[in-house]
């Protein structure tokens, strides 16, 4: 056979194509699509409750708060009924339990009342929480192995303030239960439904007030690398705002404002006054309080000039709708609101700047 007559061997046939794929299949998931979309701070929030309910400190502050509430229940108990036998009941008599500064027997010594109790004790509830929800973390070297999970960064922050959050509602829903039901049972008061919607709303605004102080907790937990340090500051903070706060302003007012000159000059120089002491949360909330709990306040802020004394002078007496007294207490929630939305943000921002180092 020649060489011309040998045959060629047929190239091998090419494998067959692939199939293209998908950009998504094959790939290594992101920390994004690992973990369920936007419930990572749930279940860093879960964890944070679970262990707020079964720490010692919740058990203390929910008997300290419990006690602090039917203290003047108890003295205030013979008071209440000689007014709830002598007023109608379009007198929101049912509030009194909230309002009222009872006396101790026959000595004359006049206690807070529960709406004072819950002004100084609150705060407690809110630094409690959450002075060291981040610090503690850090000093035991738990965060680094929290982060490593997949979760974002900012879950943990918005899960510890948003479980602090759910103690708190919880405390404050079972001391107005506790508040009520002794109303309820003891003194047979049966609260009507404009009662109960003010009441409600005391209950929002207090929870705002509180969530005050666990923002503030909370930025000093991220801040401060101790816990003892932030709890020192958080403590010391209160104090001054809420014992001797009233004597610092009295002196800045004093410096700032003198009462002097003549009858619009010294009218002017009380609004002025007024509106330095709401620098402190403690007035803010005190005055939105006692005006949502007593619908016998008809305004919040001393006249600007002598025409307007005279007009609130002039005023008939009458009992506030629930509608009017939210228009009176509307900028104190606002201001509230956002004072705690400032200092979550300034913890947040905070809190995501800093190296976690393993």
């Amino acid at each position: 056979m020649t060489a011309e007559s040998t045959p060629v061997p047929a190239p091998p046939p090419a494998p067959p194509k692939a199939a293209p794929r998908r950009r998504d299949e094959g790939a290594i998931p992101s920390r994004r699509e690992r973990s369920v979309p936007h419930a990572g701070w749930m279940v860093v929030a879960g964890k944070e409750f679970a262990d707020h309910l079964w720490s010692i400190r919740f058990v203390i502050l929910l008997l300290l708060l419990g006690l602090v509430a039917l203290i003047p229940m108890y003295f205030a108990a013979d008071t209440i009924r000689s007014v709830a036998s002598q007023v109608t009941s379009s007198s929101s008599v049912f509030l009194f339990l909230f309002t009222l500064s009872p006396q101790v027997g026959s000595t004359g010594v006049q206690i807070p009342s529960a709406l004072d109790f819950v002004r100084l004790a609150g705060p407690l509830l809110g630094i409690v929480f959450a002075f060291d929800a981040v610090n503690s973390e850090r000093a035991d070297g738990t965060l680094p192995r929290l982060l490593s999970q997949p979760i974002f960064r900012d879950d943990v922050i918005n899960g510890k303030f948003a479980a602090g959050l759910a103690v708190i509602g919880l405390v404050l829903t079972f001391i107005v239960l506790l508040i009520a039901g002794f109303g309820i049972v003891r003194l047979g008061i049966v609260p009507s439904a404009e009662e109960l919607l003010r009441i409600t709303f005391w209950l929002i605004v207090t929870f705002l007030y509180i969530a005050i102080w666990l923002a503030f907790g909370l930025l000093l937990s991220v801040v401060a690398r101790r816990a003892a340090t932030s709890a020192l500051v958080g403590f010391g903070v209160w104090l001054v705002a809420t014992v001797f706060g009233g004597l610092i302003t009295g002196i800045i007012n004093g410096i700032v404002a003198p009462v002097t000159g003549s009858p619009d000059q010294v009218a002017s120089a009380y609004s002025l006054q007024q509106t330095i002491t709401r620098l402190l949360p403690d007035t803010v909330y005190q005055e939105a309080a006692y005006t949502i709990l007593n619908p016998q306040v008809a305004a919040v802020s001393n006249p600007a000039t002598i025409g307007g004394y005279q007009q609130a002078a002039q005023r008939i007496p009458s009992l506030q709708s629930f509608e009017q007294s939210i228009l009176l207490v509307w900028p104190h929630v606002v201001i509230m609101l956002a004072i705690t939305a400032g200092l979550f943000a300034l913890a947040y921002v905070q809190f995501m700047r800093q190296e976690v180092r393993a």
